[in-house]
C-alpha cells in the first residue's frame, strides 16, 4: 500500500513542473480488460470527457456512469483511483493509445493485483462473435447457481435484451448485483460488470426463449460458480435464513463508536432522542451499501428537518484505522454524506461482529442491514435485504416499504 501511495505521490510532484505526454490526444475512451488470476478477461467501458478543461474517466456499465476525476498524468503514465473502494491503476499510455499496467484491489485479506490493458476508440463492450442473437431473453427468470462445493444458491435474474444488447442483474436473498451490461450473440450471452469491487463475468448458453444452461459465474479474481436458469416471471426472490433481527427481552441498541475525525458518538446522544433514527450497517467495500448510501444521504439531506436522524455503523476490511478512515472518507465525499458513519473496528469477516458491537441483535450475515428506531428509542424493524437502482421494479419496493416505515414511526405509530 505504501508503494502504491508513493508512486502517487511522486507522479503529484512530476505533474506541477513538466506537461505529461499521457494527457495528450487522449482517445474518445478505451475497452478496458481486467485479467483474472485463470486468465478469464472483465471486460467493462472507458469514456473520455473533459470538465473545466481537465480530462475525466466515465465508467460504464448499463445506465450507470462512474466519474473518475481522481487522475494523475506524468510523463506517458497515468494513475487514477475509483471514486468509491479501495482500486486504482496504474497504466502506460502507448505510442498507438492503449493503456497497459496494473489495477490494485484491496480486500479483507492481502491485496490483490490485476494485468490490465485497454484498447482506444473501442466502446463497443462485446462484438457479435457468433452472430445476431437467436433469442430474445427479456424478462424474469428462476436461477439456481452451484457453488464450488456442489451446494446451490437460488436466484432470480432479470433481463433487457433490446437487438443484440442485453442489460439486467441478479437478485440474491440480500441484494442485487447491480447493473449488468453485455450481449446475446447467437446462442449465447455475456455480461460483466465492473464498479471498483464487483468485478464479475457471466457466460451461458441460450437453449431457447425458457431456458439457459451452462452457465459460468466468474467472481472477482478467482471465483467461479455454474449457473442455469428457466423463464419464469411470478418466480419470486429468495429469502434469507436467519435473518438478524432483535433478540428476545431486548428492545433498544446500546452503542458508542469514534467517527472518521476521532469524535465518539453515542445512540444515546441527545441528537438521537426523541427522533426516528435510521441504523445502518455498511462496509465501504460493499457495493449494495454505496447505493444504499446514495439513496439516505439524499434521504437524511431532504428530511433532518422533520425529526429524523440517520448514523453509519461500519465494518471495514480490516482494523487499520487510517486504511478505515480514507475508504469511509471517499464514500461520504461522494455523496456529501452529512449524517455520521462511524467506524466499528471490528472487520467484517468477524464471526463475532455482532457480540463485539451491537450485542443486542441476532447475527448480522449481510451488508447493508438497516435498523429503525421509533422516538422512544425502541428497535421496530430490523431489515436485511436491499435492492438498489439496478434492481429496477425491486427498488421501487424497497423505496416504497422505507417511506412508508418512516412515516408510520414519524407519526408515532
Amino acid at each position: 500500500m505504501n508503494r502504491i501511495k508513493t508512486g502517487f505521490l511522486l507522479a503529484s510532484s512530476v505533474l506541477v513542473t513538466t506537461m505529461s505526454t499521457a494527457q495528450n490526444n487522449l482517445p474518445a475512451g478505451w475497452r478496458g480488460h481486467l485479467v483474472r488470476k485463470d486468465g478469464k478477461e472483465v471486460i467493462f467501458i472507458i469514456e473520455v470527457s473533459t470538465k473545466k478543461g481537465q480530462p475525466i474517466f466515465n465508467i460504464i456499465n448499463a445506465k450507470e456512469k462512474i466519474t473518475v476525476n481522481n487522475i494523475i498524468f506524468s510523463g506517458d503514465s497515468i494513475f487514477f483511483e475509483m471514486p468509491a473502494f479501495e482500486s486504482s491503476f496504474r497504466v502506460k499510455k502507448q505510442t498507438d493509445g492503449s493503456l497497459r499496467g496494473t489495477m490494485t484491489k484491496g480486500t479483507s485479506g492481502d491485496f490483490q493485483y490485476w494485468g490490465f490493458y485497454a484498447e482506444p476508440n473501442q466502446l463497443q463492450r462485446f462484438l457479435p462473435e457468433k452472430g445476431t442473437s437467436k433469442y430474445n431473453i427479456s424478462g424474469r427468470w428462476d436461477v439456481s447457481i452451484t457453488r464450488a462445493n456442489g451446494t446451490v444458491r437460488k436466484a432470480v435474474a432479470e433481463f433487457v435484451q433490446q437487438k443484440d444488447k442485453l442489460t439486467g442483474t441478479f437478485l440474491t436473498p440480500s441484494g442485487d448485483y447491480r447493473y449488468l451490461d453485455g450481449i446475446v450473440t447467437g446462442d449465447s450471452l455475456k455480461l460483466t460488470a465492473f464498479d471498483g469491487s464487483h468485478i464479475y463475468l457471466f457466460t451461458a448458453k441460450i437453449d431457447n426463449d425458457a431456458a439457459i444452461s451452462g452457465g459460468s459465474f466468474y467472481s472477482g479474481f478467482s471465483g467461479t460458480e455454474s449457473w442455469i436458469a428457466e423463464k419464469n416471471a411470478a418466480v419470486k426472490t429468495p429469502v434469507q435464513d436467519l435473518p438478524a433481527s432483535l433478540k428476545e427481552n431486548e428492545t433498544r441498541l446500546n452503542f458508542t463508536f469514534n467517527d472518521i475525525d476521532g469524535k465518539p458518538v453515542s445512540i444515546s446522544d441527545d441528537r438521537f432522542k426523541n427522533k426516528v433514527v435510521i441504523v445502518q450497517i455498511l462496509g465501504s467495500w460493499c457495493p449494495n451499501c454505496l447505493d444504499e448510501t446514495k439513496f439516505l444521504s439524499d434521504y437524511y439531506n431532504k428530511n433532518k428537518h422533520r425529526g429524523v436522524e440517520v448514523v453509519g455503523l461500519a465494518y471495514e476490511y480490516s482494523t487499520n484505522l487510517e486504511r478505515s478512515k480514507k475508504s469511509i472518507g471517499k464514500f461520504q465525499q461522494l455523496f456529501n454524506v452529512q449524517y455520521p458513519i462511524l467506524i466499528t473496528g471490528v472487520t467484517a469477516s468477524d464471526e463475532q461482529k455482532t457480540e463485539k458491537t451491537l450485542p443486542q441483535l441476532t447475527p448480522i450475515r449481510s451488508f447493508p442491514t438497516t435498523i429503525f428506531i421509533d422516538k422512544k428509542g425502541n428497535v421496530r424493524k430490523v431489515k436485511s435485504d436491499f435492492y438498489g437502482p439496478g434492481a429496477g421494479k425491486e427498488y421501487e419496493v424497497f423505496k416504497k416499504e422505507f417511506f412508508e416505515t418512516v412515516e408510520k414511526l414519524m407519526a408515532g405509530k
